[in-house]
């Protein structure tokens, strides 16, 4: 049977780490998770998380470099779990079929069912700022001559649109009928205001 999360067979560290987290008990499983739930909420936290899985090492006695591979696995898992959009029940069959007992798997899938929604704003928020709207330059112009008469006298919007791609900005040129234009605008204001109500 194929797993959701992945169109490819995942890696043999996968079936290893889920089926490690079996050998965890109930109490240090629950709050091992519930750690691993907390950083996707608020990855920003990420050196308040690291001390966090220090601590739990600590104190359950367990290696630190086991476990951050482990957390890492798990992390792996649920981020292409999100990007899948996976329903808590393919997450459930993913992980019973990754190794995890029906018990745990069916502790995870509640817990994910519960912060489903969080994640997949956080997500898309994300996405939405790598080609973010950096700079934008306009101007209107009307066709004086061309070789096709029923074109003079046509007015048209030229626009540069400078993007954010996330490891620098591009600039993107386009030119618009005024039709054409208003089509855009009208498309931009439902994008914004979809944004709006998702916020």
């Amino acid at each position: 049977m194929a797993l959701h999360f992945s169109s490819e067979r995942p890696e043999d560290q996968f079936y290893t780490d889920f089926g490690n987290l079996n050998k965890f008990g109930e109490d240090a499983f629950a709050e091992l998770n519930t750690l691993v739930f907390n950083f996707l909420n608020d990855p920003q936290q990420s050196g308040q998380f690291l001390g966090q899985l220090e601590e739990f090492a600590a104190q359950k006695s367990f290696g630190l470099a086991a476990l951050k591979n482990l957390v890492k696995t798990i992390l792996v898992f649920f981020k292409a779990a999100l990007k899948k959009n996976l329903s808590p029940g393919y997450l459930k069959e993913d992980l019973i079929q990754l190794g995890l007992s029906e018990e745990k798997a069916a502790w995870i899938a509640g817990k994910w069912k519960a912060n489903l929604l969080s994640l997949s704003r956080l997500a898309a928020g994300q996405s939405l700022t790598v080609n973010q709207l950096v700079d934008m330059e306009w101007r209107f112009g009307v066709t004086a001559a061309d070789s096709d008469m029923k074109k003079v006298g046509n007015t048209f919007l030229q626009l540069k649109l400078v993007l954010d791609k996330g490891v620098g900005t591009e600039e993107v040129f386009m030119e618009l009928t005024l039709p054409q234009f208003y089509s855009f605008l009208h498309q931009m204001e439902k994008a914004k205001a979809s944004l709006e109500y998702l916020g």
